[in-house]
């Protein structure tokens, strides 16, 4: 056999018999470690980020006004999940699954380290190049955990809790770390940490990359060599395209952060539009498909809601912390961005709860569509919560107990793993079957769309009261749960095979 057909040919998983991590396979360490570390350096560095916008520039901020920074936050996280759709399909199609997520990482620790010079360009910059690098990475991972397992090894489920239970703990450390550093020395010093941490992960990566299914250089689905060639070109080209028009509208004035945070919510909306049109009109999506498609219509909105207020606990709620919640516990001082972590903590010790009890109840556990419904109405709950605290106040200069903000982080923490969880299985069972490798770009464009929308919502905050911030956006979150709850016997009757 030569060389380039055993590049083109699929790579089994590892023996059935590997039971080196914890009973799972040696790749699940490596991919969990690489999570860790992504996690620790994107959430850790998108916990300060909203306050290093908000800063004044005497100490070493960008001077932005609150509903500013946090609509530029809310963009960045925008860009991350639409490019992370790109990156499904150049993997899929070009890079392969391990390159994708090597160049990925490498891109990502770029853009930390960009950041870590104290710049406003740089910063630019580095954002520019972790939007790129998460989103190759980020669709990438998950693909990969999947292949280290057969299709029938009853391992995987188990494989993918340890999996993001690893997201999860990330998740909880980035914040902690680089919150002291940006409080204690600069923002720039907590930028160094992310990128540090990002450097740590590309090492075990590369370092346990034998022990990784699907590691070699050819991508499953490659076009063929002359389509390849002319896919890359046009790529390259059209990112200098777009690079040039977009610094000649910047020089030109036109080009305006404003302006470019509106350009990034109109393409969230269109997409997620364009690509449900597309599924509803092929031809090779039959009507049992399409019936399945209307009900996951309605938990892709669902989704859109929830994240919309779980993407706020890195801005607004990062920002309201910052300025009103108090910073001691017990005589301890902590800086306002450690209230990140406690998300991440939360999740931590609630998933295997969570799947305990849904083991217990076995078949009398709530339908998916109901588990959904219940983490968009605690979404909201987290944001109703806010409304106390925030009352009654002649000024803003009050400072509320810490324990506001972990319950309302504790509502969201579990609302995020009923929501999750549910959602992610029931679209990779409702969508169609000749979309099935596309599934996770249907995902990130919820998330893309719930960015998109908080970009311009977030505007408002400092602008209108706090209390009719938070408990406008809250009531709505409830009652968009209310609703799916609602229409629960239409989805339990169409969602088939979802339970």
């Amino acid at each position: 056999m030569s060389h380039a057909a055993a590049e083109t040919e699929p790579e089994q998983p590892p023996p059935a018999d590997d039971h080196a991590f914890f009973g799972q396979p040696r790749g699940l360490m490596t991919l969990s470690g690489l999570e860790v570390w992504e996690r620790f350096s994107f959430l850790g560095m998108q916990a300060i980020l909203v306050l290093y916008f908000a800063d004044t520039v005497a100490h070493g901020g960008m001077g932005m006004e609150p509903g500013t920074a946090a609509s530029v936050s809310a963009a960045y996280g925008t860009l991350v999940y639409l490019v992370s759709v790109a990156g499904g399909w150049l993997a899929d199609r070009i890079l392969g699954s391990y390159r994708a997520v090597l160049y990925g990482g490498i891109l990502i620790a770029c853009g930390h380290y960009a950041m870590a010079v104290p710049t406003d360009a740089m910063t630019w910059v580095g954002l520019g190049l972790i939007s790129a690098g998460t989103g190759l990475l980020k669709p990438n991972v998950a693909t990969m955990v999947g292949k280290l397992y057969r299709t029938e090894d009853e391992r995987r489920d188990a494989g993918f809790a340890l999996y993001y239970m690893g997201i999860n703990i990330g998740a909880f450390l980035g914040p902690l770390i680089t919150g002291w550093l940006g409080d204690h020395a600069s923002w720039h010093w907590g930028f160094s940490a992310a990128a540090f941490g990002m450097t740590l992960g590309l090492i075990q990566y590369v370092a346990g990359r034998r022990h990784l299914a699907g590691r070699k250089h050819a991508a499953e689905y490659a076009l063929a060599p002359g389509p390849m060639r002319r896919a890359v070109l046009l790529i390259v080209v059209g990112a200098v395209v777009v690079a040039a028009a977009a610094t000649g509208l910047a020089l030109a004035g036109w080009l305006t952060m404003d302006r470019f945070v509106d350009v990034l919510t109109l393409i969230s909306v269109i997409a997620p539009v364009v690509y449900f049109v597309v599924m509803f009109r092929s031809p090779r999506v039959t009507a049992e498909e399409r019936g399945r498609l209307r009900p996951y219509v309605v938990l892709f909105l669902a989704s859109v809601v929830f994240n919309f207020i779980l993407f706020q606990a890195y801005s607004t709620m990062m920002l309201l912390a910052s300025t009103n919640a108090r910073t001691e516990v017990f005589g301890f001082h902590f800086p306002a961005s450690w209230y990140a972590s406690a998300l991440g903590a939360f999740e931590v010790a609630l998933a295997p709860v969570v799947a305990a009890v849904w083991a217990k109840m076995g078949p009398r556990q709530p339908h998916a569509s109901n588990k959904i419904a219940i983490g968009v109405v605690l979404g909201g709950l987290s944001f109703l919560l806010m409304v106390l605290p925030t009352s009654g106040h002649s000024g803003d200069t009050y400072k509320m107990a810490a324990w506001w903000i972990v319950g309302s982080y504790l509502m969201l923490g579990l609302g995020d793993i009923l929501l999750e969880t549910s959602g992610m299985s029931a679209t990779t069972k409702l969508a169609p079957r000749a979309f099935s490798s596309q599934t996770m770009a249907l995902w990130f464009l919820s998330l893309a769309l719930a960015n998109g929308i908080q970009a311009q919502i977030v505007k408002l905050y400092g602008e209108v009261s706090n209390p009719a911030y938070f408990g406008v956006n809250g009531a709505v979150a409830v009652a968009a749960g209310v609703a799916v709850i609602a229409a629960a016997p239409w989805l339990k009757r169409t969602m088939h095979p979802v339970h």
